[in-house]
């Protein structure tokens, strides 16, 4: 399953403000995550500088534009002497600097974190095409997506937004409380009063907000579970007439999601007013002491208004950096979760190419294997496949036949024991050119949002028209072809969910055809056709592999009477082989898997 934590980061229709205070993840080694991730920056040293002098100049114009209005105050009420209007203009000057930094800021940190996930986009993306079968068959597939996508783009987002702003507000913070206490120490001192009541607020308002958001994305992942089992699996509730009670589950989450909402919408709805609160108190608290100081001598009426701007400029980045620190740690836990599996070790395509011969006999000796340690698939197989002879691999489910199937591909490479095709030790082979030599047709057939031409060719991108029309015939797949609105350019959406599963299973075989291997591997190839076509398929696959290889894995014996050999496994052991006639007269293992299928035996 797909890391929970994620997923529901990203539910639509998640109240904006209750996000910022959604749980917080952290990263196990934080240190060395950042130092890993500065790499990045590194290489955009540029951009980098570029938005550092930005977010300065723009802060010091945002600190410097209320001591210039204090000024042309004091000027005003004739507190200070000099011309007003060089004063005016160098204020006016300072606030478009800042405006305009900050607009130029947003643009420098989008290209900055534009081109920094672009990158590690790539470089995610490159792993994972290189990642080993076995890692993807032991580890959560959405949980792999979602490094590529949730976790990626919490990086994008807290480079062009919070690292600006994280900037900003430390220098804002810096330069304001300069500025105030080289204004008034003392009403400096007493601003801090605001300040404390800012932190102890946030505090407690979040630990509400989370609590209760973390109860509503929780149950709104139920509340979309229940829908979407509810669509997929309709026939069976229709069925069995549970209408009522689905109904009635639902509505209980519902209402549970209702109140959990209705609490996390107030406690994030109560953080605005509350600061609004505590920023009128600090400004009664200027306004009286300043006025007291102001009254005495201490300060100017000018001073006031410039604590009153600064004593917001004080307040707002604290809020924000309080806010923008759970965003960058959660920045920081994705990051390290990518790189987790950027360490994951590729696959190993060293090795020396496999021979260009005609033969390709397939010898498996004394191989061992087991995918979990102790408790082994395969034991002591020991096979022969001649050089252009079918043999098929029959038994139950668990038997090690698919297993078979994934040592030959070097999808794993067994325990013990060794593989050979032409003489040559797959284990000595790379893996690239050991699978140019094989096709392999799945049961569950994959195909891809592409064309037609584009998917018959992705085992061989230099087939001609005439291979291709040869291998769309004996698949029968050219009245497929007919029908399909623009012919060979048609797009396959969603995998071929356009067209029926059989027909799909049909443009998988022709592909395997068109690859034009020296090893074809057919795993329940016809599964998903109907017994006419099957036959057709039949007919086309024996000249296909004629003078191939070829190694089938059948449930369906009807479809392996031919085999030159047939081969009986039974808990990763051969128990029986030999032709269709021999093993039926033997009355073994196979006769009994036979007449289970054909004669109505019990099993």
């Amino acid at each position: 399953m797909a890391d929970t934590k994620l997923v529901e980061r990203n539910i639509p229709g998640m109240n904006i403000r209750a996000s910022r205070f959604a749980e917080v993840e952290h990263a196990e080694n934080a240190g060395a995550t950042l130092r890993r991730l500065s790499a990045y920056f590194t290489r955009e040293k540029g951009l980098v500088a570029g938005m550092l002098a930005v977010v300065a100049l723009g802060t010091v114009c945002g600190v410097c534009a209320p001591s210039l209005q204090s000024r042309a105050i004091d000027v005003i009420a004739g507190e200070a002497p000099g011309p007003l209007v060089p004063i005016l203009l160098v204020m006016l000057a300072a606030y478009l600097l800042y405006s305009a930094g900050q607009l130029l800021q947003g643009r420098i940190s989008a290209h900055l974190s534009q081109r920094i996930v672009k990158k590690l986009r790539e470089e995610l993306f490159g792993k994972i095409v290189e990642l080993p079968v076995g890692y993807l068959d032991t580890h959560s597939h959405g949980d792999i997506m979602s490094r590529m996508t949730n976790d990626i783009e919490n990086i994008s987002t807290t480079v062009s937004q919070s690292l600006p702003s994280l900037f900003s507000g430390v220098l804002m913070v810096c330069g304001t409380v300069a500025m105030m206490l080289w204004y008034c120490w003392q009403l400096a001192l007493l601003s801090c009063v605001t300040v404390l009541l800012t932190v102890l607020a946030t505090k407690l308002l979040s630990a509400k907000v989370r609590k209760f958001s973390r109860r509503r994305q929780r149950l709104l992942g139920e509340l979309n579970g229940t829908v979407e089992e509810m669509v997929s699996g309709y026939r069976t509730v229709v069925a069995y007439n549970h209408q009522a009670l689905t109904t009635e589950e639902f509505c209980a989450t519902s209402d549970d999601l209702t109140r959990a909402g209705i609490r996390t919408d107030i406690f994030s709805g109560v953080m605005g007013p509350v600061m609004n609160c505590i920023g009128n108190i600090g400004f009664v608290i200027i306004a009286v002491f300043g006025g007291w100081f102001a009254v005495r001598g201490i300060i100017s009426v000018g001073v006031i208004s410039a604590f009153i701007v600064y004593a917001k400029q004080f307040s707002r980045p604290i809020n924000e950096i309080a806010q923008i620190y759970g965003q960058v740690q959660t920045a920081i836990a994705g990051a390290e979760r990518v790189f987790a599996l950027l360490d994951v070790a590729g696959e190993d395509k060293s090795g020396e190419p496999l021979a260009e011969e005609e033969q390709a006999e397939v010898s498996f000796r004394h191989v061992t294997f087991s995918y979990q340690p102790g408790h082994p698939v395969l034991r002591d197989f020991t096979l022969a496949v001649p050089s252009g002879k079918k043999v098929a691999l029959v038994g139950a489910t668990g038997s090690g036949k698919t297993t078979v199937v994934n040592l030959l591909m070097r999808f794993y490479d067994p325990d013990s024991g060794e593989i050979l095709v032409g003489g040559q030790k797959i284990q000595d082979v790379s893996r690239d050119s050991l699978r140019k030599e094989i096709a392999i047709v799945l049961q569950d057939t994959v195909l891809f949002t592409d064309t037609i031409r584009s998917n018959l060719t992705y085992g061989n991108p230099d087939a001609t028209q005439a291979q291709l029309d040869a291998a769309v015939e004996m698949s029968r797949c050219d009245e497929l072809l007919r029908l399909l609105p623009q012919g060979w350019d048609t797009v396959l959406t969603g995998g071929g969910t356009s067209i029926s599963q059989g027909q799909r299973q049909l443009l998988a075989i022709a592909r395997a055809f068109i690859a034009d291997p020296r090893i074809l591997i057919l795993d329940e190839a016809t599964s998903n056709v109907d017994t006419r076509t099957e036959k057709a398929i039949q007919d086309a696959m024996r000249l296909v592999m004629k003078n191939r290889t070829s190694i089938i894995i059948a449930h369906r014996l009807s479809t392996i009477r031919d085999a030159d050999l047939i081969v009986v496994m039974d808990q990763g052991q051969i128990v029986e082989q030999g032709t269709h006639e021999g093993l039926l007269a033997r009355k073994g293992k196979y006769y009994d898997l036979y007449m289970t299928q054909y004669a109505g035996f019990a099993t």
